[in-house]
């Protein structure tokens, strides 16, 4: 566009200069070898372009005749690098799809075309045509040369890495991974691995570093790399708690400051604070910690703050806890636990019977087992309650691949990954709870009586001359003695007030595939008492 306008000004700027001469006559004089030449001065201007214009002219074809050779030698140059780039993009697609057999075909025309140290993406086309055919040795080859050239190098180490994680070497995998992030920290697949080597070396002052550094360059947002600071310091101050107690309750406070409600952060920089008689600003930490999530860790802790306290003062600082955080499953068994230290055998029983309405668990029942032993001594009803427990949910505890710990880690045992274990029930026994309900808090437990001798008017006899109610009767006692149908209360309230009585044979339908028993037959035999069992 603005080409056509300069050219426009300058075609404008002649017209004017020519109109401009064409209002102002003149003459030219131009003598030359003796001869005069005499001309206006519109026609003098007219032929100084015109001069000009072939002299343009004549510069143009001689340096188009000049150039030709290169001109078309460019040409085919062009030509066959398009038709090059052509088979590089069809062999890219062909490995994306998996067609090892066309990607490898490409490869080959894309070479004889493109040299490969001009465009690299044939290296990494032939790479990933040696993994499609199987030849993973070939392929880390062609990985291995791209480690001499700068441009491929991180591409090199990527393809590298993924080979080792194949085959399960972590050593050789995070090796390659280093070097990759101390190239290119943006990059997350390297930073990841790295940061998994160096929490595995205990490294945490590293790992800080790296998580500082993924957090500059935005790898990760705000909110979770304050996680994974957080779970680094409480490592940090965990592997410190005994060499360096200042350096522990330093790193404590900072993971406690970044996530309040992350409950081994709490919990560790408690227990420093506590061990400096600190107590005020320890409980504190566990009471907003408590607030965010209960936790028995927590509550035992904040129990246990002082270790010269009285049981019931560790009560009251129970109740405490559970004003904090009412009608929730760890606050009952908090008061639970503190009660049977007390032996408030009353306040334990009903703490541990809200728990388990709130919260059916394992860990539950076995409170509430350890409570009547220690209060009646039943072993019949401590029995019971055991049976319960097994078949209860199990409580929640530390889980991470798999893996149930009491404590809290910061990597996983199977994987080494940061920050895996996670505050749940394990998923072991759900099995189990399937149409289990008779373990439900609110159900009461049915007793049954002893069965008792029937006594000579509860025998039934038989009437041969009665009606057809009586046998079919029989037959359903003698036919299915144990199938015995209650009597409900619906089917009671069923049954209006001013209707007449039923007959039994006139309730029981007899069942098609059921003949019934024969009149005469059972004439024959000798009156049967109905039992129950």
């Amino acid at each position: 566009m603005i080409r056509i306008l300069l050219f426009l000004v300058v075609v404008f700027a002649l017209g004017l200069g020519f109109a401009w001469l064409a209002d102002r006559p003149g003459e030219m004089v131009v003598t030359f070898s003796g001869y005069q030449y005499q001309v206006s001065l519109m026609v003098a201007a007219v032929a100084v372009v015109a001069v000009v214009a072939a002299v343009m002219i004549a510069w143009w074809l001689l340096k188009a005749l000049w150039n030709s050779p290169y001109t078309i030698s460019r040409y085919f140059r062009v030509r066959r690098r398009d038709r090059g780039y052509q088979a590089l993009s069809t062999g890219m697609i062909a490995a994306g799809a998996g067609d090892g057999a066309l990607a490898r075909k490409k490869t080959k025309e894309a070479a004889k075309l493109i040299r490969s140290d001009q465009e690299p993406l044939i290296q990494l086309l032939e790479a990933q045509a040696s993994l499609l055919e199987g030849d993973h040795e070939g392929a880390r080859e062609k990985f291995e040369t791209m480690l001499e050239d700068p441009e491929m190098r991180l591409l090199g180490l990527r393809g590298l890495y993924l080979e080792a994680e194949r085959l399960g070497d972590r050593n050789a995998a995070r090796h390659y991974a280093g070097r990759a992030a101390a190239m290119a920290p943006q990059l997350a697949w390297a930073a990841e691995s790295t940061l998994e080597d160096l929490t595995g070396r205990g490294d945490w002052d590293g790992a800080l570093k790296l998580v500082e550094a993924q957090k500059s360059t935005r790898q990760i947002e705000r909110d979770a790399a304050n996680r994974r600071r957080a779970v680094l310091l409480t490592a940090k101050a965990q592997a410190l708690i005994d060499s360096d107690p200042n350096a522990a309750k330093t790193a404590a406070l900072e993971a406690n400051r970044l996530r309040p409600d992350f409950a081994p952060a709490a919990g560790i920089a408690a227990k420093l604070l506590f061990r400096q008689n600190d107590v005020r600003k320890g409980a504190k930490i566990l009471e907003t910690a408590w607030k965010a999530e209960p936790h028995p860790e927590i509550a035992e802790l904040y129990t246990h703050a002082r270790p010269g306290d009285a049981v019931l003062d560790r009560l009251d600082r129970a109740k405490k806890l559970q004003e904090m955080k009412k009608n929730h499953a760890e606050s009952s068994l908090a008061v639970a636990r503190a009660a049977l230290d007390a032996q408030d055998f009353s306040t334990a029983r009903k703490e541990a019977e809200a728990a388990i309405r709130m919260d059916r668990r394992e860990g539950a029942y076995l409170l509430l087992a350890d409570i009547e032993e220690a209060e009646t001594g039943d072993q019949g009803k401590v029995r019971q309650l055991l049976s319960k427990a097994v078949r209860a949910p199990r409580d929640p505890a530390w889980v991470a691949d798999g893996v149930v710990s009491e404590r809290w880690a910061p990597v996983s045992p199977i994987t080494g990954k940061l920050d895996a274990f996670e505050w749940r029930a394990p998923m072991e026994r759900l099995g189990q709870l399937i149409d289990s309900d008779e373990d439900a808090p609110d159900a009461a437990v049915p007793t049954i009586a002893a069965p008792t001798k029937p006594e000579k008017e509860n025998v039934i006899e038989l009437n041969p001359a009665g009606s057809a109610e009586r046998p079919t009767a029989v037959a359903a006692s003698e036919t299915d003695e144990d199938d015995v149908a209650p009597v409900t209360a619906t089917a009671s309230a069923a049954v209006p007030p001013d209707g007449d009585a039923a007959e039994p044979a006139e309730e029981m339908a007899r069942l098609p595939d059921d003949p019934g028993v024969d009149p005469d037959d059972e004439e024959q035999k000798s009156p049967r008492k109905f039992r129950l069992f």
